[in-house]
């Protein structure tokens, strides 16, 4: 019996360079060609791979040039170098885990699409590479057997805007890293004189760019900090991203930007140690299609302040903090609560503990490669 054979587009699968879906594809393709050794896996890559990448034997690693890293070349990588070795190998499956697709391939293709968030926010986005996006994505959208994405909120914005029917679209939740764990107290007292000189802080975790609203997250801190003599400080933690202008300007004018840290993007064991050790998470995003850092806040046993709108309320399911994101007064009233009020850090903490045991890495592989296995079913 001939085996089967599935393409996977890994051109994220930077060697300490992960990110979003980076970590989504690592961690669910490592579990599922473990699980699958029966099928034979062939890793599309746009530039020379890591080793730590091929997960096994069945992992079988192909190097398509031009390296895809901007619009142009998405559309050449895709469309010829992927589009020509799909035509010549003839796989079964193309798994594409950033939601890009060859639309000239006749193979049935899962597209995992992580959010639309380009189209309510364009003014975030460079403009030819959102020119592609709300061009090309709808096309990628219909083509494609299965879409899979990461919440129930980015299933029906799917839906809607490119009038996709939702049982043609899987959700799959992300995982959490076990990397994340509670630290001692020993630790914190460490690592608070390593990054505020032994003050408590606030963190913001992830990219710095303009939609994740880290602008009105800092006036926020700068209203509390002017309201309240105490020695807070706010940590960004985080490599940077698309269009800051409006954080460089607050940063530049704020009154207490001395209290601000910002320490760019860590290496994964100092990331969730520098996250343990904080009072409270703050992620007041404009918008998420998932959310991934208030589940590692909460595997941490941290308790967090994330915006009332988009995926967020759905991924924290009561075990966070909400605020209007488009409302500096409301966010900082929160960090006033979550500052003074240690009964209601305890309470979160105990509620983000318990929601955090929803969401696993084995639970995501499992629900993709379902996904996989309706497309080459060619059921709903």
């Amino acid at each position: 019996m001939q085996r089967l054979k599935v393409a996977v587009n890994v051109r994220f699968l930077l060697s300490g360079r992960l990110e979003g879906i980076g970590y989504f594809t690592h961690e669910t393709l490592r579990r599922i060609t473990r699980a699958h050794p029966e099928v034979d896996f062939y890793f599309l890559f746009d530039r020379p791979f890591a080793s730590e990448f091929i997960y096994a034997s069945n992992v079988h690693p192909v190097v398509l040039p031009p390296p895809a890293r901007h619009p142009l070349l998405w559309y050449l990588w895709f469309e010829l170098s992927v589009a020509y070795w799909l035509f010549r190998h003839k796989p079964d499956l193309f798994l594409s885990t950033d939601g890009f697709c060859s639309l000239h391939a006749s193979i049935p293709t899962v597209a995992v699409m992580h959010d639309i968030a380009y189209e309510y926010f364009p003014q975030y986005v460079p403009r030819l590479t959102n020119c592609y996006y709300r061009y090309f994505m709808p096309m990628y959208a219909r083509h494609a057997a299965r879409i899979a994405t990461v919440s129930e909120h980015s299933k029906r914005d799917i839906a809607l805007h490119y009038h996709i029917p939702e049982d043609k679209i899987d959700v799959v939740y992300n995982g959490v890293r076990e990397i994340f764990v509670p630290v001692s107290n020993e630790v914190r007292e460490q690592v608070r004189a390593r990054y505020t000189g032994g003050a408590p802080y606030l963190i913001y975790v992830g990219s710095v760019n303009g939609r994740k609203n880290l602008h009105r997250m800092l006036l926020a801190f700068d209203r509390f900090k002017s309201a309240h003599a105490c020695p807070l400080k706010f940590v960004i933690a985080g490599s940077r991203g698309w269009s800051n202008r409006e954080t460089d300007e607050v940063l530049r004018t704020m009154k207490h930007s001395k209290d601000v840290v910002i320490t760019g993007r860590l290496h994964d064991e100092e990331l969730a140690l520098v996250l343990g050790s904080s009072l409270a998470l703050m992620y007041v995003s404009l918008y998420e299609g998932f959310g991934v850092p208030p589940l590692e806040a909460m595997r941490c046993g941290v308790p967090c302040i994330v915006s009332d709108s988009s995926s967020l309320p759905e991924i924290t399911s009561g075990a966070a903090l909400l605020a209007n994101a488009e409302d500096v007064d409301d966010i900082a009233a929160k960090i006033t609560s979550i500052y003074f009020d240690e009964n209601l850090r305890r309470e979160l903490i105990e509620k983000g503990n318990k929601r955090v045991k929803s969401f696993s890495w084995d639970t995501s592989a499992e629900l993709l490669w379902a996904s996989c296995v309706r497309a080459l079913s060619g059921s709903a």
